[in-house]
């Protein structure tokens, strides 16, 4: 089924309408602590006026443990829920989708070691940060004893989303940006990721577009702006879940946990090097559409990011990033680099459209960190 996307108020009354239409009277909801910052008082005054109980759900962190999630299936079900609402950043999201996911599973047996079977609960999203687009995909990271744990299913995808602007008008500056940036590092790796196909290309350059169009009224703080960047990341989550993320990605993890960056800094951090590597090795291509479908591919990719003829697309992500004040971490040892490079995930590799062996990575992360990117 379609995943409805509402924008602005026509959103909360569209959602309204459903609660009424299927009689809901517990609804669960996840969110983070920046809820009470948020002008959703009205919405939910109507949401008590149909006699609907909201459960609130908060105890998890960014980067959530499984256990948050044990705790959060666990109350979800004492409660008596009926239908799920998450507000907030990709974590509040993730964790709402496995509360989904879990709902109707064994709780005395782990629910990372289960079968996820589907069931009737239905999830819906409101989210307060433009970048992640975990609320158009159907996976969700969770960590289990201090390891990253992604957990996949079609079910888990939300049926609705609702797109209001107003709610990141008070998100700090850096996470703006660095949030901008994890959707738009979707949009490229999805758009040369070996698994891409007409659809996802669709989404993916679409996004890219409006990412680009919209960015600088965007971190002005105009609200269509806003707007148009939750719905680009809407799109870039629809192409992730497509083809899923390629080596940028891959590289990213390790960088924001060894030096403490904002995931969408380091997954942008990553890119340009990696792009101008894979145009130096593209008779390493892997993609079986081949060499000359990646090249046109880069073009495309230039195009979206609207680059001048004779520039390289490359060149102005990392441009890009000086613009935005985003730089390599000046806290890096060489003595890291082994360890970053033995650290990216091989399957997440398989997706890249150039081959990269641990050579290639220790490479790129030395002149990630060295700011030789900058300097291109």
């Amino acid at each position: 089924m379609a995943q409805c996307v509402w924008r602005g108020e026509e959103g909360y009354s569209a959602l309204l309408a459903t609660l009424k239409e299927k009689k809901v009277k517990r609804l669960f909801l996840v969110c983070d602590e920046a809820l009470r910052f948020l002008p959703l008082e009205g919405f939910f005054t109507a949401v008590e006026a149909l006699g609907i109980t909201v459960t609130r759900f908060s105890d998890f962190q960014p980067n959530p443990r499984y256990e948050s999630v044990a705790a959060g299936v666990e109350r979800f079900r004492e409660t008596g829920g009926e239908m799920i609402l998450a507000i907030g950043g990709g974590s509040a999201i993730d964790v709402a989708k496995c509360v989904k996911l879990y709902s109707g599973m064994d709780s005395g047996t782990c629910y990372l070691e289960q079968e996820v079977v589907s069931n009737g609960v239905e999830l819906f999203a409101i989210p307060t940060t433009a970048g992640t687009g975990s609320e158009a995909t159907r996976y969700a990271v969770i960590y289990y004893q201090g390891e990253k744990q992604s957990v996949t299913h079609l079910s888990c995808i939300p049926t609705g989303v609702i797109l209001d602007g107003k709610l990141l008008k008070t998100l700090p500056d850096y996470p703006k940006k660095s949030a901008m940036l994890d959707a738009l590092c979707h949009g490229i790796e999805s758009t040369w990721s070996v698994h891409s196909d007409e659809e996802s290309r669709s989404y993916s350059l679409e996004a890219i577009r409006r990412i680009m169009e919209w960015m600088a009224p965007y971190l002005e703080g105009d609200g269509q702006a806003a707007e148009e960047m939750l719905l680009a990341a809407n799109l870039a989550g629809k192409a992730i879940n497509i083809t899923q993320t390629t080596a940028g990605h891959a590289m990213s993890y390790k960088l924001t946990s060894t030096y403490g960056l904002a995931h969408g800094h380091s997954a942008a951090l990553c890119l340009p090097r990696l792009w101008r590597y894979m145009r130096g090795h593209s008779d390493r291509c892997v993609d079986p559409r081949g060499r000359e479908h990646l090249v046109r591919t880069f073009g495309e990719l230039a195009e979206a990011l609207g680059c001048p003829a004779g520039r390289l697309p490359e060149d102005r992500l990392a441009q890009l990033l000086r613009e935005l004040g985003l730089k390599a971490p000046e806290n890096w040892r060489r003595e890291d680099i082994p360890k970053l490079a033995a650290s990216v995930n091989p399957t997440r590799l398989k997706n890249n459209p150039v081959a990269l062996d641990g050579k290639a990575l220790a490479l790129l992360y030395e002149e990630i960190l060295s700011k030789k990117v900058a300097e291109g």
